[in-house]
């Protein structure tokens, strides 16, 4: 038997454990992670200056090799939050918000079991943690003390380490990213880079206003006197809808445009039945592919959030959004969303009066997808808990969909019965055991956007034919494109806006400041998603006050479409 064997098994296993512990993937969709085989870049470079520093100045001492455990711990905790928060919550991790919102969460779920279930977790807990350090010590010392002197004299050992190396280093530097992506994994330095640059801001003096603009045109729209700056909605109901993957492809792309032509036509037909018109345009999302957040509240804002840094940072401060404006103005704002089965601390940033999510919603059909609640409940759900009497004030609702999130299925069907839909048997056993038996395919999701927006403009249409009990004004955006995988390479960050009313003086003010009548957008953007908000302010204030939102606007950088 070769003697080097267990020597050699004892360093592969190891490296293949630090680079294991640091190259984690998510159990999607669960905070379950599983190993990768991609080369993690902390792992190869630390390696390679472990050796250096080993042939220079010898092996580190005692307490070296244990800050260099250390330093293995806390960048594999750093991986699994990293990869684990954004299956949960949908979007990066962020240790302001969740410093605040795990132990909440951990303190309220223990509340729920008997005191030795919380003291079995937390034992298992921390026995993970020890078996974490104890592994990370001893891989570093089987590095620190076999590997790096023993790499000099292999010329094999030497040879795959420098291309280690090169391939971290090539897919840094984004050389051959759709190369290098199947072999090294992204790093996690950058996260806690990230992280610490969020929280200086944060707690520093005078950081957060070197950031973010000293004023918006929402600051400026809430110095106006009571009652002008949302003059022209009369006091009507006001819903935004962002509508999830709705991207400029679906009436560009060769293989969506023309499958949606019938359906477009099905619902400008119901718009004009129901008394509504409709005026579209194009802006620049704030995000692509992801994150819908960034335009979410880039448009409540005003601000420009397409760098995710700008928005986490507006996260921890209590500027103002069109929320406030519209709850200066009597109106009573609502949140919804289906999506969010879990506490949203953050929502305290958006300032609504009312908030629901899918706890609250109580769907009883078949669970759709990873998110469950299809729309077109949803909405009538909502409406069903929150029904619009006369009396009420007015609404500002803020609705961002879901169900038309990627993989894009399995694709609902529209129910015309509304009243149906609300109850324990929304569509029928037959047509539940189909939807949960439904194959989605990951590997050519088109032909499920397609038939996702078929279906999202046939909700919509069917929305607005049944009336309403009082006139409502709405916009319809786009959060962002889908993937590239679906939208294409080289995809714009272009989405559709619509803005229907029964109002043809609105309506003739929203095409003044660059929509197209009809469904289909025309022309240039009107800029990013945040200068859409100094152009629905412009098209909602009383006309006396036009001149003063432009100003407005050009004072925070925003152009206004003439």
């Amino acid at each position: 038997m070769n003697p080097r064997l267990p020597s050699a098994l004892r360093v592969f296993a190891a490296l293949a454990l630090i680079n294991t512990l640091l190259s984690l993937r998510n159990w999607w969709p669960t905070p379950g992670v599983l190993p990768d085989a991609r080369l993690a870049p902390e792992a190869v470079l630390g390696f390679a200056l472990l050796a250096a520093w080993v042939a220079w100045r010898g092996v580190p001492g005692r307490r070296g090799l244990w800050l260099i455990s250390g330093a293995v711990v806390l960048l594999a905790l750093g991986r699994y939050f990293d990869v684990t928060v954004p299956a949960l919550f949908g979007r990066p991790v962020n240790l302001y918000w969740d410093g605040q919102q795990i132990p909440t969460f951990l303190w309220v779920s223990a509340r729920e079991y008997p005191w030795w279930v919380s003291a079995a977790l937390a034992g298992a807990l921390a026995a993970v943690l020890a078996l974490l350090v104890a592994g990370a010590r001893w891989a570093v010392g089987v590095a620190a003390h076999e590997a790096a002197p023993a790499l000099p004299q292999r010329r094999w050992a030497l040879a795959l380490t420098a291309l280690a190396v090169l391939a971290v280093c090539a897919h840094l530097f984004k050389a051959v990213p759709q190369v290098t992506w199947h072999w090294v994994a992204d790093p996690i330095t950058p996260t806690y880079a990230r992280q610490s640059v969020l929280l200086a801001n944060a707690f520093l003096p005078g950081r957060v206003e070197r950031v973010l603009p000293a004023a918006t045109v929402v600051d400026q729209a809430l110095q106006q006197p009571p009652g002008q700056a949302l003059a022209g909605l009369r006091g009507r109901d006001f819903k935004l809808i962002f509508l999830e993957s709705y991207g400029a492809m679906a009436f560009e792309h060769p293989r969506v445009a023309p499958r949606l032509d019938a359906a477009r036509a099905a619902l400008a037909r119901q718009l004009q039945a129901s008394g509504h018109l409709v005026a579209s345009a194009y802006v620049k999302a704030a995000t692509f592919a992801g994150a819908s957040e960034l335009s979410h509240l880039s448009l409540l804002s005003g601000m420009d959030l397409s760098d995710p840094l700008r928005h986490d940072l507006l996260l921890t401060t209590e500027r103002p959004t069109l929320t406030a404006l519209f709850r200066r103005e009597g109106y009573e704002s609502f949140g919804l969303y289906p999506a969010l089965s879990w506490d949203w601390p953050e929502r305290r940033v958006y300032g609504f009066d009312r908030f629901l999510d899918g706890r609250d919603l109580d769907w009883r059909g078949p669970p759709l997808g990873y998110w469950k609640i299809p729309d077109q409940y949803a909405l009538a759900k909502f409406e069903a808990l929150h029904p619009r009497a006369g009396d009420a004030p007015p609404r500002f609702l803020f609705f961002p969909t879901i169900t038309t999130h990627l993989p894009f299925g399995p694709v609902p069907p529209y129910q015309p019965d509304w009243a149906r839909l609300l109850g324990a048997d929304p569509y029928g056993q037959e047509e539940s055991q189909r939807l949960l038996a439904s194959f989605v395919d990951w590997i050519d999701m088109l032909p499920n956007y397609v038939a996702m927006f078929e279906w999202t403009y046939q909700w919509l249409g069917g929305w607005l034919a049944r009336g309403e009990p009082r006139e409502s004004v709405m916009l319809w955006v786009g959060d962002h494109q889908p993937a590239a995988s679906v939208s294409g390479a080289g995809a714009s960050w272009t989405v559709p806006v619509h803005l229907v009313t029964r109002d043809p003086a609105l309506l003739e003010r929203f095409v003044a400041l660059g929509f197209t009548p009809g469904l289909t957008p025309r022309g240039p953007e009107l800029g990013g998603m945040h200068d859409l908000t100094a152009v629905l302010l412009h098209g909602l204030g009383a006309p006396a006050t036009a001149a003063t939102t432009a100003t407005a606007a050009a004072a925070a950088g925003t152009p206004l479409a003439r």
